[in-house]
């Protein structure tokens, strides 16, 4: 801090000198005109001195932005001729501008970063992309103003080396019409003489140059990629979507709602992992896993604690009924009313336009569209674990068909993993009878939480049965006298590194193992290889969901980033919009506000930055809490832990992100996800009515907690005396 300020008070001080001797009456048009006779004495003189200190002096103007480059320019034409001068001039300009554009780093950038995080990590990623691009079109044109450029570009994060080559390149041209000026000074009778309208409008055009350039280029680079394949004359439909899954139903959807002819493949069950697999199975388990909790502590309602007596074939076969209760919505019938055709098998490309399937029933058909989508979704990663194979496993995928027929919960079962999945999944089985033990390698559960929500997380699931194991490698499965183990040694939690020689092994018996370690996403068997399409851990996209081909698309977990079935339904919009009207008008994926829920009770939902993103990202924040324990609607349904945890910018009530623990806060949170989304802040949450007694309540009373925390104390010293002296 110290040294900012000492540079800020150096350059004022420059800055100050400047106009208080006058200095800047020399970088004038007449100033320069009138010392023209004295700097060719000196020159002639010492030629050498006065290019050097000629070059500094341009280097200094630049850097400290002061008015007068122009008339440098002019200057360098004028004293040492065109060649010469553009090579000073060019090279002096470029310096001073990268000087400028450092100095607005070092001193701006940490600060505006702290205030706009946001917008900044968006310029950042734009200018990561096309920076250099876009800074040499700025270049060009010299309408824009140089030193306002060299400022602005500074808070970016663009590299200094490609500043400062796209810098000398890009004001080269100008540079020298100034400097090619220069060289007849005495004819110049002002400024705008030098950049008349036409050239101002020829500059402009060749600033528009590289944009033209660029779309050509695209166009000839997207053309390319398809000059080994025969586009059809007339296609059979206007998409296709492969993949009937959240991002796949939903595609099809919007495709069939405006008009257009779209086929749907799926060569499995309807409705995709969430319907069959993940999100409904697992929490109609949760669901009745929590009834059997508050059976043990009917206490805590005032009723009479009792033991849940229960079949666990009875708690599947509900929950494969929850399942089929929900189908319906997702079938082949439903969507064929709708206006899409579904077919049941397996599809590949056969180019970019044509697609065969290999049907069900044991037909095959081709079928060719003017874009496809690619919505085929994620499996459940199986690690690399010595007798995994030879030991047997499920997966959050597979538990639901091979558990049909128990009448006991597993006895003793093992889960991998301490994500959301394998948390969830714990904390269920363990309050329906099983002995459960859960291995995280890291050293903690729900490592993208912050360390009181991950610690929070653990102690609920100990509480309801769990042996947690954080910092434990899997080693190996094995089999003993015709038992299940698994083998894990425990890791260092500060260095997350084994030393074999120094660790003891543990052995765990189980009965079930259950892998929850991550989903990776379904990329093989479609013919994505043999087109070229980069897969290497999901499909690669552009900002507008195109893969390497323009008129292929891919949404959903077999994209990423965020591998959640309501982003998979978002992602679909705009698979759906770019592939039928991109031609027309393309739009980009919108991730600003993505939320997400984990299911253990209490619930975990959060939305935008946490705390430990906060700090990472260098945010200047500061926090607002409430805890649930002094909301009456909590207090009367005896559920009052937890709390609402908001990140805002020091001093603003705008929101920056949202963490909530708490029985409902997957339903509590949808209020803050409506305030981010639309710019609004805590003030509007607590002007605004909310219903009592409500859990939505606790919103309120965090905005209140905040608005509380920034009471304009001076303004209320001086109410208390107004008040004082009223009474008289």
């Amino acid at each position: 801090m110290i040294k900012k300020i000492v540079l800020i008070l150096a350059v004022l001080m420059l800055v100050i000198g400047f106009f208080y001797f006058d200095l800047n009456q020399l970088l004038t048009l007449e100033g320069l005109k009138g010392s023209m006779d004295q700097f060719d004495q000196y020159k002639a003189q010492s030629p050498w001195l006065v290019i050097g200190g000629f070059f500094l002096v341009y280097i200094l103007v630049t850097a400290l932005s002061l008015p007068g480059a122009a008339i440098m320019t002019l200057a360098a034409g004028a004293l040492f001729g065109l060649v010469q001068g553009l090579l000073v001039a060019s090279f002096a300009s470029s310096i001073g501008a990268t000087l400028a554009f450092l100095t607005s780093r070092y001193l701006l950038r940490d600060s505006i970063k702290q205030r706009f995080p946001e917008r900044l990590d968006s310029i950042d990623a734009g200018v990561k992309k096309e920076g250099a691009f876009y800074l040499f079109t700025l270049r060009l044109v010299p309408i824009f103003p140089f030193f306002l450029i060299n400022l602005l570009m500074g808070v970016t994060a663009i590299k200094a080396r490609t500043f400062y080559w796209v810098s000398q390149v890009g004001m080269l041209a100008g540079t020298f019409v100034y400097v090619n000026a220069g060289t007849q000074l005495a004819q110049i009778e002002s400024l705008s003489g030098i950049l008349s309208f036409n050239l101002i409008a020829s500059f402009a055009l060749l600033g528009f140059f590289p944009l033209i350039a660029k779309s050509i280029l695209n166009t000839i680079k997207k053309r390319r990629v398809y000059k080994n394949y025969t586009k059809p004359k007339k296609f059979d439909r206007n998409m296709i979507v492969i993949g009937a899954g959240a991002g796949g139903l939903v595609t099809s959807y919007i495709a069939a709602t405006v008009k257009a002819k779209v086929t749907l493949i799926e060569a499995g069950e309807m409705g995709g992992d969430c319907l069959n697999y993940g999100c409904v199975p697992s929490k109609a388990l949760i669901k009745s896993a929590k009834v059997a909790e508050q059976m043990r502590n009917g206490e805590r309602y005032g009723l009479n604690n009792i033991q849940p007596e229960f079949s666990f074939k009875n708690v599947m076969t509900r929950i494969h009924k929850v399942i089929a209760d929900i189908a319906p919505n997702d079938s082949v019938e439903r969507y064929t009313e709708l206006g899409v055709e579904v077919l049941k098998g397996y599809a590949k490309f056969i180019d970019p336009w044509t697609v065969e399937i290999a049907l069900n029933d044991g037909g095959t058909q081709r079928l060719t569209a003017r874009s496809i989508v690619v919505a085929t979704g994620a499996r459940p990663f199986i690690p690399d674990l010595p007798g995994l194979e030879e030991t047997g496993y499920v997966t959050s995928d597979t538990l639901w068909n091979k558990f049909t027929e128990l009448e006991e919960a597993p006895k003793k079962l093992v889960v991998l993993g301490g994500g959301p999945i394998g948390s969830e999944l714990a904390q269920a089985f363990a309050r329906l009878g099983s002995n459960v033990t859960q291995i995280e390698r890291g050293a903690r559960l729900m490592k993208k939480e912050d360390v009181e929500v991950s610690e929070f997380a653990q102690q609920v699931l100990v509480e309801s049965g769990v042996n947690v194991l954080t910092s434990h490698q899997a080693i190996r499965c094995e089999t003993r006298d015709g038992k299940k183990f698994i083998i894990v040694e425990q890791l260092d939690d500060d260095t997350d590194k084994q030393d074999s020689q120094n660790k003891q092994e543990i052995a765990i018996e189980y009965d079930e193992l259950l892998c929850a370690v991550g989903r990776s996403a379904r990329l093989e068997g479609y013919g994505l290889e043999a087109l070229g399409i980069e897969t290497e851990r999901t499909i690669n996209t552009d900002d507008y969901l195109e893969t390497l081909y323009p008129n292929i698309y891919a949404a959903g977990d077999v994209v990423g980033p965020y591998q959640f079935t309501h982003v998979a339904s978002h992602q679909a919009w705009f698979a759906a919009v770019n592939g039928l009207f991109g031609h027309l008008k393309k739009f980009k994926v919108d991730y600003r506000v993505i939320p997400w829920t984990t299911f253990i009770d209490p619930e975990v939902a959060r939305v935008g930055l946490n705390e430990q993103e906060a700090i990472e990202k260098g945010i200047d924040f500061e926090i607002t809490r409430y805890d649930f324990k002094d909301l009456d609607r909590a207090v009367t349904e005896s559920a009052n832990v937890g709390f609402i945890k908001i990140i805002t910018p020091k001093g603003k009530d705008k929101i920056l992100g949202v963490t909530i623990v708490a029985e409902h806060a997957g339903d509590i949170m949808p209020e803050f996800i409506l305030a981010m989304k639309h710019g609004l802040g805590l003030n509007k949450i607590l002007g605004t009515i909310h219903m009592y007694p409500t859990w939505a309540e606790g919103n309120k009373y965090a905005a209140g907690e905040w608005k509380r925390n920034h009471a304009p104390e001076k303004v209320l010293n001086l109410l208390e005396k107004y008040h004082t002296w009223r009474r008289g």
